[in-house]
């Protein structure tokens, strides 16, 4: 009996004991699943953002790939293209009186337009466009015929011979009492925007019914703004004769004669390629399309430099017709060009 009694205290501590073993086990079970929850929290939270990334960062578009492509050069195996180089404003150029050949000239109080193409592919050159004549009062005005002072070697406006000759002539009518001047104006406007459209740079040496340059000034203007000269004319015949240039006359004085002797052999190469693109537009060809005649223009021209005749008095001039013309001298004019 006493032997049980003396137990009780003991058995009431392990009870104590084993109780608070139980609690302290109950409380790591629940940290551990607090811990889990939050462990299962951040990897849930890291998940979706790494699903958000993912949408972000959608994959490049054909058109962002291309446009890659485009400035590095690398995947289609191309440069990057060149901005393209501006194109300059059209100008008006004054009269220099130091251009060589410039004091020859009695009539200079005009300018002279350049304009310049805005087509895709550019020529990189200039072409002097002159419409022959309208100037009022050059008849009665007087130029050396050669910058030598020796007189004319063939006749044409002005005869064998002469020394000085008319500064610029007032050009023929047609049979129905149109002035040439007013012919090759609008043909010279037509050539300017189909050459334009071409890629070819034109400096316009006449845009008005009277402009004041003679045929030296307007020469001179050509020699020292633009790679070549065409100056438009028709003859004065009435058979409708066909389109010609005027070639150098083969005499050996004015051949031998500067600036002939340097140019002559240019002049002809413009000429020849002229003639076949006229050729080449169903364009009529006089004879071997050339005559020679011995010409102020010739006679001070530095640069490859021909006086075309599309026709004569007889010849049709209309719009139409014209913008064969044009087309021709287009064709002739890029081939040329090209040689």
């Amino acid at each position: 009996m006493n032997s049980a009694i003396n137990r009780r205290p003991y058995r009431t501590l392990y009870l104590l004991l084993v109780f608070c073993l139980i609690l302290t086990l109950c409380g790591c079970r629940k940290t551990d699943r607090a811990e889990g929850t939050a462990t299962g929290s951040t990897a849930v939270t890291e998940a979706e953002e790494n699903k958000e990334e993912k949408i972000t960062a959608a994959p490049p578009t054909e058109a962002t790939t291309e446009e890659a492509s485009l400035q590095t050069g690398e995947e289609t195996g191309t440069t990057a293209e060149e901005p393209e180089s501006e194109v300059p404003e059209d100008r008006t150029i004054s009269w220099d009186p130091n251009w060589e050949y410039a004091d020859f000239s009695e009539i200079h109080d005009s300018g002279v337009k350049l304009y310049y193409s805005h087509a895709p592919s550019r020529k990189n050159m200039v072409v002097a466009v002159n419409a022959g004549h309208g100037t009022t009062g050059g008849e009665s005005v007087k130029t050396l015929s050669h910058p030598d002072g020796t007189g004319k070697v063939n006749g044409g406006t002005n005869g064998e011979g002469a020394v000085y000759s008319m500064a610029i002539s007032s050009g023929m009518e047609f049979d129905d009492g149109t002035p040439e001047a007013s012919a090759v104006l609008s043909l010279a406007l037509l050539l300017k925007d189909a050459l334009l459209e071409e890629g070819f740079d034109v400096l316009m040496i006449r845009e008005e019914a009277d402009t004041r340059l003679d045929n030296i000034a307007r020469t001179v203007f050509a020699n020292n703004n633009a790679d070549c000269h065409i100056a438009l004319h028709y003859d004065s015949t009435d058979s409708d004769k066909g389109a010609f240039y005027v070639a150098v006359p083969d005499v050996a004085s004015y051949r031998h004669m500067e600036p002939v002797a340097s140019h002559w052999k240019e002049h002809h190469a413009l000429g020849e390629a002229l003639i076949k693109g006229l050729d080449k537009t169903g364009v009529p060809i006089f004879k071997g399309g050339s005559i020679e005649l011995d010409l102020i223009q010739t006679s001070y021209s530095t640069i490859p430099s021909v006086d075309l005749e599309l026709g004569d008095r007889a010849s049709d001039y209309s719009g139409k017709t014209q913008e064969r013309l044009a087309e021709g001298i287009v064709k002739g004019l890029s081939t040329y060009k090209d040689r």
